[in-house]
């Protein structure tokens, strides 16, 4: 059994794959066209899973999309008719996306010679938040669990419950469409000036350097009520029917400005994008962190109050807010909790294939994922086949040696940018596109900055650690694959990591299991054995540019920056030669 999920013509445009259950492989369209969160048709990315599943376009026996253009159709017509006076262009385009989405069996035969009545009788269109559950529960390790979507909006919904038991999952709850805790967040992060699509990570950030001292004009905003669910004041933001999200023909998503004028009669002036942060707009990030917190927790303290379960799955782009899950266990009453390695809208694709999977067809679960290297894979002959060709110097070195003369660069204060096995799904670098450094260092962070990212100086940088010494440096043990959540760091360790230490001492650690990522492992444990410390700095592979994805990607980053060393697989690329 083959199935194909598809998010398409929708932010961070993906495909997935699946054989008989097991994921085969998943990647974002952004790593082809290196464009981010680009939002077309992802062809080179179904190209790319149909490759690595060794099967052509004929032979897949589902297509699933993770959206439905039919859900909740009459609220929709509602919705439009309450709300008059919106711009037509805004419903031309809507009723273009959905044509666009129920129609693809021409695009699909566009890729492959095939009869479209053929493939159309094989496409699944599934709602888009029944895959965003579909994502975190039937990949995750529970048997049974309470279910959570939450994100801006998709197909009218904002928010969805629910509860997964073995191949099921049932729908007990949503909120529609424009109340919306991603785009209460999604404004605020325009509003402290930070304009792009994806920004809201800058927020999450820069409230440690804050005080939560405003909470109450934020609740004024967004207000939690008593069925367990939320509401937002709509005065404060943008009509609905104006337009939130717009996709040109570069297919780059573009946001409105979503927060009004008495949104600034509440707060004050909106900041400009180059305007100096002042200790108010820190103030006000903590204060919208913290609200948004309380209503995660109060939706979840509900739904644990609803299903009486321990275990709670977690996806949307609100799933990506790591401090907030971080601190799940230890404000609402689940005691565990999985979020898929891309919890965002890339996971919609593997989402909605593993809904057909095993809600429609009530197929038998796989074992469940805690790994995220379904991307691309190259091999050293390759590797060394582009260096040859653009005339660059390289030494092949076995494993043995290369940990140890890696980690004798990250001790003298080199920057190792780290090309090891499949990319990974989602947007963490977790070890397979990543570039390292040292932990222990004070002027990390400023060396990554000067060399490579140019980033603002309040971005946290993130700690790997091998997953055996969790509990000795933070404060929370857990298993934490994908980097999704934030913990505390232990007092008395925070000194010893400076680089990977955020200003209120925590770090978002991703925990290293030796099965899953054998050579990231045995890297760190090379460190480790050095130092004494099983941690190493971890950020993405890229230059304000999606992570890199293939060897000419990395050796080009590699050179228009100060990286120290380049390793790809076993070969390694130095500066100095």
């Amino acid at each position: 059994m083959i199935i194909l999920g598809i998010n398409a013509y929708h932010a961070d445009s993906s495909a997935a794959i699946l054989v008989n259950g097991k994921l085969i492989a998943a990647i974002e369209e952004e790593r082809f066209t290196r464009v981010k969160h680009w939002a077309g048709f992802p062809v080179q990315a179904i190209q790319f899973c149909l490759q690595e599943a060794g099967v052509s376009l004929h032979q897949v026996d589902h297509i699933a999309i993770g959206r439905d253009p039919k859900a909740k159709f009459f609220k929709k017509i509602f919705f439009l008719l309450k709300n008059p006076g919106g711009s037509l262009s805004v419903i031309k385009d809507r009723l273009f996306n959905a044509k666009k989405v129920s129609s693809l069996d021409e695009v699909f035969a566009s890729i492959e010679k095939n009869q479209p009545e053929v493939l159309k009788n094989k496409i699944h269109q599934v709602e888009h938040h029944r895959s965003h559950l579909a994502s975190a529960f039937f990949p995750s390790p529970f048997e049974k669990a309470a279910l959570l979507s939450i994100d801006g909006s998709g197909d009218f919904t904002t928010t969805m419950t629910g509860i997964g038991e073995g191949n099921q999952l049932q729908v007990l709850d949503s909120i529609d469409f424009p109340h919306s805790l991603g785009l209460f967040y999604t404004a605020m992060t325009q509003w402290l000036g930070f304009p792009h699509y994806g920004d809201e990570y800058k927020v999450m950030g820069l409230a440690p350097y804050g005080e939560a001292r405003y909470t109450e004009q934020i609740k004024e905003m967004i207000q939690c009520t008593d069925d367990g669910l939320f509401k937002l004041n709509l005065s404060y933001f943008r009509k609905a029917t104006e337009g939130i999200i717009s996709y040109g023909e570069d297919h780059i998503p573009v946001v409105a400005t979503l927060f009004t004028a008495q949104t600034e009669t509440l707060l004050g002036k909106s900041r400009t994008k180059d305007e100096p942060l002042s200790q108010y707009h820190k103030d006000i990030a903590a204060s919208v962190q913290r609200v948004t917190e309380e209503t995660i927790f109060h939706l979840l303290n509900h739904l644990h109050k609803k299903t009486g379960l321990q275990n709670v799955c977690i996806a949307g782009g609100v799933a990506q807010n790591s401090v907030a899950n971080g601190k799940i266990t230890r404000n609402t009453g689940f005691k565990n909790v999985y979020i898929p390695s891309a919890g965002h809208d890339a996971g919609i694709s593997m989402g909605a294939a593993f809904y057909v999977q095993n809600q429609l067809l009530k197929s038998q679960r796989s074992e469940a994922i805690f790994s995220a290297y379904t991307g691309s894979h190259f091999s050293n002959e390759a590797i060394v086949k582009l260096l040859e060709q653009r005339g660059v110097s390289y030494r092949f070195i076995n494993d043995e040696v290369l940990y140890e003369q890696v980690t004798n660069c990250l001790i003298n204060a080199g920057v190792v940018g780290w090309f090891s096995g499949r990319s990974e799904f989602g947007p963490r670098a977790l070890g397979g596109r990543s570039i390292l450094a040292d932990p222990r260092r004070s002027d990390a962070k400023d060396l990554l900055n000067a060399k490579i990212k140019r980033r603002e100086s309040f971005r946290p940088f993130a700690p790997s650690i091998l997953k055996e010494y969790v509990q000795d440096y933070f404060e929370v043990n857990d298993v934490v694959p994908f980097m999704e959540k934030v913990f505390p760091i232990r007092e008395a360790k925070r000194s010893l990591i400076p680089a990977v230490t955020h200003v209120d001492g925590t770090g978002r650690l991703q925990t290293v299991d030796q099965k899953v990522s054998p050579r990231y492992y045995q890297l760190i444990e090379t460190f480790r054995q050095k130092t004494g410390v099983p941690i190493l700095l971890n950020t993405s592979f890229n230059e304000n540019e999606p992570i890199v994805n293939t060897p000419e990607e990395a050796l080009n980053c590699f050179l228009r920056t100060k990286m120290d060393m380049l390793v790809m697989e076993n070969i390694v690329v130095e500066r100095n030669s």
